[in-house]
């Protein structure tokens, strides 16, 4: 995996699962990202409120998919909504720094340990720590850590990894599909493999 800047733009963004399986789908029909994004402009296809959020979901979601081989475009669409959403996620790990080290850091852990509970002082000492490894991350203002570490919470919960319905963010380990496995492992990404089924 390519080491891109920590960055704390995930706080203007969601998971958009919606809007990754219709371009996904559209990509999968012949069409281009470029043809998506003229189709964007014209129709609104994710039926946007604005232009300016139609641009930035289609420029979010297209660099989501842009960062999976193309092999998962097959395999989301022949997927069950619970590998799709792991699809999803995996994405979006793929295309921020940041979210990647936090679920290998501190959800991979968690499961490691045995622990069913992710907790609001987890993500508060994995950015006190990312604060003393990365100048760029120790500028960030407690209100962006704040809120960046609600949105890393939602993504979890929209990708169907941890549950809210009991009070306390209850950890559920993914059961990986084996095609889905396959295609990570030929892409070269057992680290996102170890860091959703927390293996060592």
């Amino acid at each position: 995996m390519e080491r891109k800047e920590y960055s704390a733009g995930m706080v203007k963004l969601s998971f958009w699962f919606c809007e990754f399986r219709k371009v996904i789908g559209l990509l999968e029909s012949g069409k281009t990202l470029m043809e998506i994004k003229t189709l964007n402009l014209e129709e609104n296809i994710f039926s946007a409120p604005t232009q300016a959020r139609a641009i930035q979901i289609f420029n979010t979601v297209s660099n989501r998919v842009k960062g999976l081989d193309s092999l998962f475009y097959k395999l989301f669409e022949n997927s069950d909504l619970s590998t799709q959403k792991l699809i999803a996620l995996i994405a979006i790990m793929q295309t921020d720094r940041l979210f990647f080290d936090f679920v290998y850091e501190v959800y991979r852990e968690k499961l490691i340990i045995g622990s069913n509970e992710l907790t609001d002082s987890d993500i508060r000492i994995f950015f006190k720590d990312k604060q003393l490894q990365s100048e760029k991350v120790a500028k960030w203002k407690d209100y962006t850590l704040k809120r960046l570490g609600a949105c890393y919470k939602t993504m979890l919960m929209e990708a169907g990894v941890i549950d809210r319905s009991f009070g306390n963010r209850k950890i559920l380990k993914p059961i990986l599909d084996k095609a889905l496995e396959e295609c990570l492992r030929s892409n070269g990404m057992e680290m996102t493999i170890r860091a959703l089924t927390g293996v060592r």
